[in-house]
This record gives structure tokens, sequence and C-alpha cells, in this order.
């Protein structure tokens, strides 16, 4: 039977040879259409013409950039996937009968940002930040509004790109998507420690301007090719303030906005004893806040190695494992410290912070500093998590439910501070128009880290300023806090509508499920 079969396909494909051949070698007829139905064989051969120099050229270049747009938009995917933890880090440190306004206002501050960001904040920060190098050369964000103070120019805000109109190019697409969700990340900090007591009112008018004003204006001066970012240029101070990815231009922002907002409103009710002394309100899901720190940690990837906004920048792999290293002792340390000397407990709410406090810190020097530096600064920031929040609670007396404030505002600060003390002069060469790489104190340069004190005070003063400004006509217009009733009862319902987990009774004093 083999022996048949295998005949039968050896004369089948015989005959599809035989044919195949006929084909091929029969005499062509005209086509009365027109079109060519010959052999390559019956025409004369013609050699492919080379490319030239110049279009390889174009070729290499038109790859970079994609390669550079791609990865910005890949890593500013990565950043917007840190709201999330963001939402479930802030609900997890608040009380149950909170948890859906504290989870609404992570997830409408995201569209009220964007929005107000997308209207006037782009063009605030970005609209004289002028050619757009990695991104295809683009220089049609060439306003800024300058006043001329010591002989130079003081750049203060951009005048181009309202509503990203007059700038429609590829690069400035990319580059405003990136910029978006970092400035989201400022916009979200505040709704953390302002928790529990936070008019949703109140919060919504804030959620516009923050996009649209305050965070903007620090923002241009750093980022946008602004007076801080000259202090190097006009004044020999370094590189001027140099922020790689935002430890001052976003978390320290949202530090302060945190401050100033959560000092405004005043602590919870039962916060605070008479004799001034602080109770603790334990949050009501743990392991929420440690999936939420996680995903940041992850997000993290995504913030600081895509501020290169080039793909082709071999830095990236340095930035990414100095992130990850000072995350790693920030955590180590906050949780040591907890357990040794505070309270002989390895407290996870502490480990949290110690986590997103090394990464807070490393941000800013991420790219200009050895990976040993790296830990030392999130070790420093694993303590500053710990004692900085003790003292915004027993000495400033002002409550932030999650820790906010230390974790951004007074990291944020040291970020930028370590960055003119431990940057190695690896890297940074050209920045900020000022020839040679950038050093710290440490390493031979001092003005570098005068002009990180001065950006720090900077942003503190006047992002200080704008928001106690803001939050008090907001106060006057709708009120800031809520009332005391809804308080106690739990802004869900009240200021919602709905109950975060319905069918659950809580008991509104300990927070815990009483029936199902």
């Amino acid at each position: 039977m083999a022996k048949k079969l295998l005949l039968i396909i050896s004369v089948f494909m015989l005959t599809l040879g035989i044919e195949c051949y006929a084909q091929t070698n029969a005499p062509r007829k005209p086509d009365p259409s027109g079109i060519s139905t010959g052999n390559a064989s019956d025409v004369p051969s013609a050699k492919p013409s080379e490319p030239t120099i110049m279009e390889l050229a174009n070729q290499i270049g038109h790859n970079k950039v994609a390669i550079n747009i791609i990865w910005t938009l890949i890593t500013g995917f990565l950043v917007f996937f840190m709201q999330a933890g963001f939402a479930m880090v802030e609900t997890g440190l608040t009380r149950a009968k909170n948890a859906a306004h504290t989870m609404a206002m992570n997830l409408f501050v995201y569209g009220l940002g964007v929005f107000g960001f997308w209207a006037c904040g782009f063009a605030l920060m970005f609209g004289g930040v002028g050619s757009l190098g990695t991104l295809g050369g683009f220089d049609g964000l060439n306003q800024e509004f300058t006043i001329k103070l010591f002989r130079h120019a003081f750049g203060l805000i951009g005048t181009k790109g309202f509503f990203l109109s007059g700038v429609y190019d590829v690069g400035v697409f990319t580059l405003f998507l990136f910029q978006v969700v970092f400035m989201d990340t400022a916009a979200t900090i505040p709704t953390g420690a302002m928790s529990e007591r936070w008019k949703f009112v109140s919060f919504t008018i804030y959620g516009v301007l923050v996009g649209a004003l305050i965070y903007p204006l620090f923002g241009n001066w750093v980022w946008g090719g602004g007076w801080l970012s000259q202090l190097g240029a006009n004044f020999h101070l370094g590189h001027g303030h140099v922020d790689f990815a935002g430890s001052s231009v976003v978390h320290m922002t949202g530090g302060v906005i945190a401050l100033v907002g959560a000092w405004i409103l005043g602590p919870r009710m039962g916060k605070y004893n008479k004799d001034k002394s602080p109770n603790a309100i334990p949050g009501h899901n743990i392991p929420m806040a440690v999936i939420g720190a996680i995903i940041l940690a992850f997000g993290w990837f995504g913030f600081n190695p895509g501020s290169t906004l080039a793909g082709g920048d071999l830095r990236i792999s340095v930035v990414a494992v100095n992130t990850l290293i000072a995350s790693i002792t920030g955590a180590i340390a906050s949780t040591l410290w907890m357990w040794i000397v505070r309270t002989k407990k390895p407290d996870p709410t502490m480990m949290i912070n110690g986590l997103l406090a090394g990464l807070v810190a490393i941000t800013a020097p991420c790219a200009f500093v050895n990976v040993q530096c790296a830990g030392l600064i999130g070790v420093i920031a694993g303590l500053l998590a710990v004692e900085g929040a003790f003292f915004v609670e027993r000495k400033l007396r002002v409550d932030d439910p999650v820790g906010a404030i230390a974790v951004h505002g007074i990291n944020g600060a040291w970020g930028c501070l370590a960055l003119g003390l431990f940057a190695d002069g690896t890297y940074g060469d050209g920045w900020n128009g000022v020839s040679g790489t950038v050093r710290g104190l440490f390493y031979g340069d001092a003005s570098q880290f005068a002009a990180e004190f001065i950006g720090v005070l900077t942003n503190f003063i006047t992002i200080g300023l704008i928001s106690y400004v803001i939050f008090k006509l907001i106060g006057m217009g709708v009120g800031n806090r809520v009332s005391v009733n809804t308080e106690l009862e739990g802004l869900d319902v009240p200021e919602m509508g709905t109950e975060a987990y319905v069918g659950i009774k809580m008991d509104k004093n300990s927070e815990t499920p009483l029936s199902r």
C-alpha cells in the first residue's frame, strides 16, 4: 500500500513539473490590456539605483527620531499608569467611609488637570522652549515672555501653544503627552494630604488650576527655558538649576501644594487632643496601599529613564538602575528606622513611604550620579520620610493622612540638593547651554549646589504663595472643607452619592466591617 501511495505521489509531482516547465517556456502573446505579463528575462536587466548619501542620512535621521518618539510615548504610558498607584496608596491609607471620595479625586484630577494643561498650561510651560532636537527639530515653540534684570533676560512664561494651536507637529504632540502625565503626578499628590475633609467642588476648581497655572509656572523656569535653567549661562552657577526628571518640578511642587492645602483645611476631627498631641488614624486597607506602591515603583521606570526623550541615549540603563537602587535603600532605611528606633515594629506604611521617598529623591539626580551615591541618596530619603512625617504631624501640626508632604515635598527638595552634591561629571555636557558635564559640590563645583538651592527655595516660596492665594480664593467662593456632619458620616455618600463598599456596614470609629 505504501509503495502504491509513493508511486502516485511521484507521478503527480512529475506531472506538475512538466506543466510548470511548459508554462514557463511557452511563447507569450501580447496582452490586449497593454500591461506586461512577461518574465524578467523578457526585458533588459536594469541595475537598481544606489541610494545617495543624502537619502541614507535622511533615512537614518528619520529612524532616530522615530525611535525617540516611540520611546518617549511608551514611557509616558507607564507614567500614566502611576495614577492607579497613587489612587490605591491614598485610598488604602485613608478610612473606608471616604474611599469612594478619595478614589474619585484620583480619577477626576486626571481629566481636570489635563484639560487645564491642554488649554494653557502647556503653552505657559513650553511655549518658548525652543527646538525639539531629539523629537524632530521642530522650532515653533519659540515665544517666551521675558524681563530684563541685571543685564540678562529672565524667561518667565511661554506664550505659544494654547490648546495646542499653531504647533501641529509630531514632536510637540509627543512632548505634550509625556509632560501632561508628569503634571498629573504633581496634581494628584495633594489629594492624599488633603483627603477625608476636602470639598469635592473645591477640589474640582483646584484640579483645573493646577494644570493650567500652578504647575506650569515653575516648570517653565526649569524645563521650558526659563530663568532658573539659565543661572549657569547668565551667572555662572553650574549648569543652572538642573532637575533631570522632576524632584522639584513635579514632586516638590505637589508637596508644597499639599502642605499649604492641608494647613488651610486644618486637621481631621479627632486627629489632635486638647494638649495638641496627635492620635493615629489608621488606613483601612494596607494590601491596597502596598499594591499601589508597587505600581508606582513600576511606573517610575518610565518616569526617570523616559526623561531622556531619546531611546538612543544609552544613559537610560544607568538612570533605571539608579532609580531601582535608591528605591530599595529608601524602603530598607525607613523600615529599619521604624523597627529599631521609633516603634519597634516594621511599619508597612513607612515601608511604602520609604520606597516612594527613595524614588522621589533620585528623580532629579538619577542621570548624574553613580550607583553608590544613588544608594546613599535613597537611605537618606527613607530616613527623611519617617522623620519628616513626624515633624509635619507633631511640630507643624499639619494633618497629612498619607505622608505626602514628607515623601514628595521634603524629598523633592532633598533630590535636587543631592544632585548639587553628588553629580560626578560623567553626564550632561552642554546641559542648559553650559559647556562641560554636570558636577556637584563633592566633585569640584560648589556653584552647582548653589543653583540647586536657589531652585528649591524658589519652588517653596513661589508655589507656596500661589497655592495659598488660590485656596483662599476658592474658600471664599465655595468653601474648602466639608461640614462637621459630613466628615463624621464619611464623605462617600454626602459628597459622592455612593459608598465605596456597598453592602458592608462599617463601624464609623474603628472602620472594621460589622456585617455583610
